[in-house]
């Protein structure tokens, strides 16, 4: 029994090594900014149908996860469906809230899909095209909401004009480059070895041959992706309007969370808030911490602390449990499950009849 409990232990160690990092970070700013005083009297002004608000648009996010992805899942395998792609959305949420960098989550989508039936190449095209149509949602909606909204964040936070630059710079370079590539292979190839090297005489990259064969290879992925996905208008457009359609509702969270703590509606747009958690969440890309431990909580404080006050720290807990530990929990189950239900032995059929 003690070594069956070892070899769990060792198995989910890393798991339960993010989560504890990731909830020292919150104890720190509970306990060193006050917070924890101001939870009974937050309590006690409540107004919970806010609060459920702010639950509804968490879950409603994931929901939305599993939606956009089961459009492109649908349109190369016609008899997948939403189940599977639900599961799938949430183990790509789960693996990504605990590795670095959130690099975990698209290689266990894809090898989940994988073993629930589909083709490798189709289910590593599906993930390639969500993520490029993720990133290049988020980068045209924080473009019109800095133009929006930017006058109010330059008077209130210290540097965001270099932090937002800097987030859409490189979010618009790994379009560029694999929009670019998806056209002409050899020539963005040809312009890759170009960089690396010139950065490489001017020695500021080391190793360009390894580089090189990392970049290439998941640009490889995003050109075969293209020609497995095709060039329907259709399915990229709704696939957008869905993805901006979930990174509004995410980004409510946080209004839902100040309307529930009975603040003042009037020092909050709602337009002003969004655009504050797009930000955030832009920031917090930037961390290489599982689920950006420490980034994300700095930086919603910094830009959260203009509306909540004192109550940020608070604010920020319950933000945390919102859209990161519910991702971690829901994400958990369902690919526990997915795995169950869905998962097909290696001799059936690719699409077997079981919705």
């Amino acid at each position: 029994m003690i070594l069956h409990f070892s070899s769990k232990l060792k198995k989910n160690l890393f798991p339960i090594l993010t989560i504890s990092i990731t909830l020292g970070f919150v104890l720190y700013f509970l306990l060193s900014n006050g917070g924890v005083e101001n939870i009974g009297d937050i309590f006690a002004r409540l107004q919970w149908e806010w609060a459920l608000l702010a639950v509804a648009a968490a879950l409603g996010t994931l929901v939305l996860e599993g939606f956009t992805l089961n459009l492109f899942c649908r349109h190369v395998c016609p008899w997948w469906r939403f189940g599977r792609s639900f599961s799938i959305g949430m183990t790509g949420l789960f693996y990504s809230a605990i590795t670095p960098f959130s690099t975990g989550g698209q290689p266990m989508q894809i090898y989940a899909m994988s073993k629930m039936g589909m083709d490798a190449g189709k289910a590593g095209s599906v993930i390639a095209m969500k993520t490029l149509v993720y990133q290049v949602v988020m980068v045209l909606y924080s473009m019109i909401l800095v133009s929006t909204q930017l006058g109010f964040f330059q008077r209130n936070i210290s540097n965001f004009s270099f932090v937002t630059v800097i987030g859409l710079l490189s979010n618009s370079l790994f379009i560029a480059a694999v929009l670019t590539f998806t056209v002409s292979a050899r020539g963005t190839d040809r312009a890759l070895r170009f960089c690396l090297r010139s950065l490489y005489r001017m020695r500021l990259l080391k190793h360009p041959v390894q580089r090189y064969h990392r970049i290439h290879s998941q640009l490889m992925m995003f050109h075969k992706s293209a020609g497995v996905m095709g060039r329907s208008f259709r399915l990229y457009f709704v696939t957008a309007v869905c993805t901006a359609v979930q990174i509004t509702v995410n980004s409510l969270v946080t209004y839902f969370i100040y309307r529930s703590f009975s603040l003042p509606p009037e020092n909050a747009p709602m337009i002003t808030m969004v655009a504050a958690q797009v930000f955030v969440n832009m920031v917090s890309a930037f961390i290489p911490l599982p689920g950006a431990s420490g980034g994300a909580e700095g930086s919603f404080v910094i830009f959260f602390n203009k509306f909540f006050g004192q109550d940020v720290v608070p604010a920020m807990f319950l933000w945390r449990i919102l859209t990161y530990y519910i991702n971690i929990l829901f994400g958990g189950i369902a690919t526990a499950w997915g795995g169950k239900r869905y998962y097909v032995k290696a001799n059936s059929q690719e699409s077997p009849a079981e919705p």
